[in-house]
């Protein structure tokens, strides 16, 4: 996915983050292990199964990867 098909705001969910749908290339387990240590953003939780992200935040994560 390129940074023009990734949405700018809102939320979003782990399947559009991550490969190959999503402009992360990370398997789930790096994710979470990342998430766990603060490399990746904090998710919001919006029901007992339901997680998500900010766009905003994981479109400052793989912009800031792909400037360095």
């Amino acid at each position: 996915m390129s940074s023009t098909t990734f949405p700018r705001t809102g939320l979003v969910r782990l399947s559009s983050i991550l490969a190959p749908d999503g402009p992360i290339p990370v398997s789930k387990s790096t994710w979470w292990q990342g998430v766990r240590d603060g490399r990746f953003p904090k998710p919001l939780k919006l029901g007992p199964r339901t997680t998500v992200w900010k766009a905003e935040d994981i479109r400052a994560l793989f912009e800031d990867r792909s400037d360095a």
